[in-house]
């Protein structure tokens, strides 16, 4: 865990946000489980981490741009974690009136410019929202999250080469959980670190531990600063691990239980426990009302999905939009 001093309020915030993430996400396999959800669904499950460590360490005027594995994203920014589970389950009380789905996600008024289901497209968004930034003279940032299979995309090099070109005040956050769906890493890119692209373009790049909240709290901080002073991007590469598969159902037969065994024995919930229990800021008292607190909020989103009325046959075509 990093050195420097960090408030017991801030990590309670964040304990509670991976919590949250963590059970939402557990909500949503269950029903999906009960086919209450059309179309797939990825699960966040054990990268929570990256998340909240790069979303505490902005601010709600700033954006972030999400993929497919989204779920987490939004609830770090802020998000209503009740539109959310409505928007998955396709309900009119949904982000996008239940047309969007899991994939979609999105909340322009946090700042969350949204979800993407393609593979990498959410770099270019985000670079485009950067220079929107910069030409208005605004000091705003942008947070683009992507996997390690979109570092292998025409996107993923032509959005961060405009951001570098441009110096544009926008952190490229990879998501690097070892599988680009069913293949390894180290099938699909030939260096060490997916952060040592970041020198073909001029811009720091540095791989932290994306099980750990705080140190990716601390890179983050100093990114942000560095955008927001006008020193153009940098490539953060978290090194992660999902606990389920590419998607709900996925028979992982692509790896092993013991090395699932080994990432889980690394869980940043866990983790932020531990260094919280060792501080002496967290006691076994506190834990128990900050998990209580969190069922309860998940509770009520589920009954707010359930009892939520699906969206109009006639308001089929109504906001929806295509290019």
């Amino acid at each position: 865990m990093p050195k420097l001093p960090v408030k017991k309020e801030l990590l309670s915030d964040m304990l509670r946000k991976m919590l949250m993430t963590r059970l939402f996400e557990e909500k949503i396999e269950e029903f999906f489980m009960q086919n209450l959800i059309g179309g797939t669904v990825h699960l966040y499950i054990g990268q929570e981490a990256i998340a909240v460590g790069a979303c505490s360490a902005i601010e709600k005027e700033d954006y972030i741009v999400s993929n497919h594995r989204g779920h987490g994203h939004c609830i770090a920014k802020g998000g209503d974690i009740r539109k959310i589970m409505a928007e998955i389950l396709g309900k009119e009380t949904g982000y996008c009136r239940g047309k969007g789905g899991s994939m979609h996600v999105s909340d322009i008024e946090i700042g969350n410019l949204g979800a993407n289901g393609i593979v990498g497209a959410g770099i270019p968004i985000a670079t485009g929202a950067a220079l929107a930034v910069k030409l208005q003279h605004r000091k705003q940032v942008v947070v683009c999250f992507f996997g390690d299979g979109a570092s292998n995309t025409g996107a993923f090099h032509e959005g961060i080469n405009l951001a570098s070109i441009y110096s544009l005040p926008v952190i490229f956050v990879c998501e690097n959980n070892c599988y680009a769906i069913s293949s390894p890493v180290c099938n699909t890119i030939c260096i060490p670190n997916i952060s040592e692209r970041a020198q073909s373009y001029g811009i720091p790049g540095i791989s932290v531990d994306g099980m750990d909240v705080l140190e990716i709290y601390n890179v983050m901080g100093e990114a942000v600063a560095r955008a927001r002073r006008g020193g153009g991007p940098t490539f953060i590469e978290c090194m992660t691990y999902r606990f389920k598969g590419h998607y709900i159902g996925d028979p992982c037969t692509y790896r092993t239980t013991e090395e699932l065994e080994e990432w889980k024995q690394k869980d940043p919930i866990e983790k932020l426990i531990s260094y919280m229990k060792k501080k002496k800021m967290l006691s076994v008292k506190d834990i128990r009302k900050i998990e209580e607190e969190v069922i309860a909020e998940v509770r009520e989103a589920e009954q707010f999905a359930l009892n939520s009325p699906e969206p109009r046959g006639e308001e089929a075509f109504q906001a929806v939009y295509a290019s």
